[in-house]
């Protein structure tokens, strides 16, 4: 289950849809198609359950997330193919939806497809390697540099990475952050990893059931119209509980950027650990060898 497909297609950039209409590649902070989409960091072995510290507040609260999802059964996904829509939101209004099919094969393999208007692209990331197909242009394209940090960034922010306890190999921290409101007579606990950079995220989870509600940090990015810095908030909003196979995965999810909707994610199915070949993730020679 990737809850974040932060994640990834997600990361996905929240511009998607309307670069991709434009026939513009960019590249996907996937985010977060969770599997997101909602999207990673990854481990190539089986996870087992660890059981929380006595008295660690947000160890209790992760382990307790762990068994709402799945336990076990979602530990143990070793593979997830994703199919829906992601749709742009510019200044409050959705755009044209985009037809997406996300192969995410763990550790570190992901291939997000777009689909409409007669166009076609392919975003792929394969360990520490990326490529990427322009339908429209005809080209197929190593990742550059930050599209390949992108990923890794969709990454370290995606629920897998704090349920799975990846983030364990990079020293982060992981502390208690309070009950905060959730709506009307509901309550989200959350908690916090910071990583020694500096970096952190923090990640909500419903108090009554345990299941993972939203996830929100702060990135820098360049203003628009300058070169000038600014650090936006971000917000990844987990929805629409569906259970497959034993795994509970958000088939929504809406992304904001300092209080505003930017992109939907919207699954229409989810299948986990279906076989997929080496292949789908390789670099084709040519435009031919595409499929």
């Amino acid at each position: 289950m990737s809850l974040a497909s932060e994640t990834r297609l997600l990361l996905l950039s929240n511009d998607l849809a309307s670069l991709f209409l434009n026939g513009m590649m960019k590249p996907l902070p996937i985010l977060k198609l969770v599997f997101v989409i909602l999207t990673v960091g990854v481990c190539a072995h089986a996870q087992v359950e660890k059981p929380a510290l006595p008295g660690n507040k947000a160890e209790e609260i992760v382990q307790k997330a762990i068994q709402a999802v799945g336990g076990s059964s979602y530990l143990n996904a070793r593979t997830v193919t994703g199919r829906g829509f992601i749709t742009d939101y510019k200044d409050g209004v959705s755009g044209i939806p985009v037809r997406f099919v996300d192969y995410i094969s763990y550790p570190d393999r992901e291939r997000t497809e777009f689909s409409g208007g007669g166009q076609r692209t392919i975003q792929t990331n394969d360990h520490d390697k990326g490529w990427l197909f322009d339908g429209a242009a005809k080209t197929i394209k190593d990742q550059t540099q930050q599209q390949l940090e992108d990923f890794q960034f969709a990454m370290r922010t995606s629920v897998e990475n704090l349920l799975h306890g990846w983030w364990r190999r990079s020293s982060a921290i992981l502390s208690y952050a309070g009950r905060r409101e959730a709506g009307l007579a509901r309550r989200n606990e959350a908690v916090r990893l910071t990583y020694p950079d500096g970096f952190w995220i923090e990640y909500e989870f419903a108090a009554d059931t345990g299941l993972p509600a939203k996830v929100l940090f702060k990135r820098k990015q360049k203003k628009p119209d300058t070169d000038e810095m600014q650090e936006v908030s971000e917000e990844d909003r987990l929805l629409k509980p569906v259970t497959i196979d034993g795994i509970v995965t958000p088939f929504v999810i809406d992304h904001y950027r300092d209080g505003v909707q930017t992109s939907r994610i919207n699954y229409e199915s989810v299948e986990y650990n279906r076989p997929l070949s080496d292949a789908l993730f390789a670099k084709p020679a040519n435009i031919k060898a595409i499929k």
